[in-house]
């Protein structure tokens, strides 16, 4: 089907999305090795529905600028810092002894050139992949997963220079760029834009845009930093990480993560199925012992690395072996690498060909070595010291998750958040009024912009880490819906709410709130306090008389609950609680006199 139409090409990618992805997740083989398929379904060599896959890849190529700015916004300096020594050792170790590996047997076959790059591109772990088999098999929270993590994390870090190293080699017309200073002002404008402009344009847009107008700012920084290194000369990738890492300590990050998060899975996807295309498996079938060697090769020597430098951190060998499979296979962005290579020439298609092959054996023969590694430690090894180094505590140095969620962050919410803080006690607070964060941040709390009535937003917060969640915001229907939302994806989350009346006190109750606080029922019986040790009531007789009030409207809410949709019912159970109190505080009155 030569020609083939724009939305032909589009609904032919959704329903793959749609088909392949699921059976693939649903066989643990994860989303990658869908997309792939995919791609090798539609691609020429079988269905032949898109005949030019090169056209579609230099499109796709925007969900890795995508990945990018998102991994930038990861990079927290507060986390490097914390994770530093395992990122250099372990992160730096691996890559460096498993790309000089590669390097050496690849110098054999072809000239140095060629043998680094394939070198570096093998190097390289597949985060998406490694990240959600390490949550399959439960270790990602543990102290193994941390370092599997901080390995993951140098990788990501290694793209940039990569990708830079491999534009420098390129040689020829094709090498031919801008003046070199031109990137140097590329690289400076990203970094005074990111610093002095991106925060109080980002203020404004929150003010008085919209949501779409806050995702489309959010695309534009993403695509107007690529661009901007593009024009210049250089990748357009480190562009995009450079803005990512920009606003890493903005109070928008996870709002502007949450909003790119759709169109890179649905871009990178693209990518990827872009890839299967190209993938030649007429070569696969013509040499499958020599490619299934290569790949099995590959998981060998990133495991026995990587098992290595972990038991350098007293890590036990079996432990250390799991691990480093489920980090083993090629990854994403070594089809990121490849494809800039033979685009600037660096390497031959037919060699482009044979490494993307591999890499893709590589996650397919993963997950049932992962599996089968797995039943040999339980069957053979004694449990205490299977299970040893795999769930232990966070090493010294890691960062801790916010124990606390606080969603809306005005001056309900204030006094908790400066309590906790005095306590040491760590949390994350949402809100969505960017001129009052901006107030709030001066005094060092850990406060960001966003829309809190998404659930994904909440995941970006680390609500699934969290102990305790407290919904301080005015609105009592969104704090209702909100209550709902969060008790259906988080049932044994402790949520406390705020309410504003009494019948959002009984919705809240009935939503699910374990502890549903009235904003100013505690103040105002201070106020009647006061008010009637002024009209001459000693202090004792004003606060007894408080006292039965709070009881008896307690009791009362307590009646109400079993009718919180009855309005009707709720006004008669109110006015009989108001008769029966007068009748309380005539008898008090009548004791006191006796």
């Amino acid at each position: 089907m030569h020609d083939i139409s724009l939305i032909e090409g589009l609904l032919f990618f959704l329903l793959s999305a749609v088909v392949f992805v699921p059976l693939f997740r649903r066989c643990h083989l994860g989303a990658i090795l869908g997309y792939l398929f995919a791609g090798v379904l539609l691609g020429p060599q079988v269905l032949d529905v898109i005949d030019n896959p090169e056209s579609v890849l230099h499109f796709a190529e925007i969900g890795v600028v995508l990945l990018l700015f998102i991994i930038g916004l990861e990079l927290n300096p507060d986390k490097l810092w914390a994770m530093r020594q395992q990122i250099a050792l372990l992160g730096g170790g691996q890559l460096l002894i498993c790309s000089i590996g590669i390097f050496l047997f690849c110098l054999l076959h072809t000239q140095w050139s060629v043998a680094m790059v394939i070198g570096l591109a093998l190097g390289l772990s597949s985060t998406a992949f490694a990240v959600q088999l390490m949550a399959e098999k439960g270790i990602l929270a543990s102290a193994n997963g941390r370092r599997g993590f901080a390995i993951l994390l140098m990788q990501d870090l290694a793209v940039i220079p990569i990708l830079l190293l491999v534009q420098s080699l390129a040689q020829g017309p094709v090498a031919a760029t801008q003046p070199w200073w031109y990137g140097l002002l590329a690289v400076a404008a990203v970094l005074l834009v990111g610093r002095f402009c991106l925060n109080p344009l980002l203020n404004m847009i929150a003010r008085y845009g919209s949501r779409e107008t806050m995702t489309a700012m959010a695309l534009l920084i993403v695509v107007g930093a690529a661009y901007l290194m593009y024009i210049a000369g250089l990748s357009m990738g480190m562009g995009a990480f450079a803005a990512g890492i920009m606003l890493a300590n903005s109070h928008f990050r996870h709002q502007l993560e949450t909003d790119i998060e759709p169109f890179k899975g649905l871009t990178l996807g693209l990518f990827f199925v872009a890839i299967g295309m190209t993938l030649n498996m007429q070569l696969l079938f013509s040499q499958p012992i020599l490619l299934f060697s290569l790949a099995l090769g590959l998981i060998l020597l990133k495991t026995t690395v990587i098992a290595g430098l972990l038991h350098l951190f007293d890590v036990p060998w079996r432990s250390g072996l799991l691990l480093g499979l489920m980090l083993s296979q090629g990854g994403e962005f070594a089809f990121v690498i490849m494809a800039q290579a033979t685009t600037l020439g660096v390497v031959s298609a037919e060699r482009v060909e044979l490494v993307n092959l591999m890499v893709g054996l590589s996650m397919v023969l993963t997950v049932p070595l992962v599996a089968l590694l797995n039943k040999l430690l339980v069957k053979y090894a004694p449990r205490q010291q299977a299970e040893q180094g795999i769930a232990g505590p966070l090493s010294k140095g890691e960062p801790e998750a916010s124990e606390v969620l606080i969603l809306g962050f005005g001056r309900f919410a204030q006094m908790t958040g400066r309590i906790l803080a005095a306590n040491k006690i760590p949390f994350t607070a949402l809100d969505n009024d960017a001129s009052h964060i901006q107030f709030i941040k001066h005094f060092g709390s850990h406060i960001y912009f966003g829309d809190i009535m998404r659930l994904d937003m909440l995941r970006a917060a680390g609500i699934g880490r969290a102990h305790t969640v407290l919904i301080a915001i005015e609105d009592g229907g969104k704090a209702l819906a909100l209550t709902q939302l969060i008790k259906q994806h988080y049932p044994d989350l402790y949520i406390i709410a705020r309410a504003y009346n009494r019948v959002n006190y009984l919705k809240l109750i009935a939503a699910g709130a374990n502890k549903v606080v009235r904003e100013v029922f505690s103040g105002s019986l201070e106020a009647a306090t006061e008010t009637l040790v002024n009209l001459g009531y000693t202090t004792g007789q004003a606060l007894k008389t408080v006292d039965l009030f709070r009881q008896h409207d307690e009791d009362l809410l307590e009646r109400s609950l079993a009718h919180h949709d009855d309005l009707d019912k709720v006004i008669a159970i109110g006015i009989e609680g108001r008769k029966e109190l007068e009748e309380l505080f005539n008898k008090d009155h009548q004791d006191l006199k006796f």
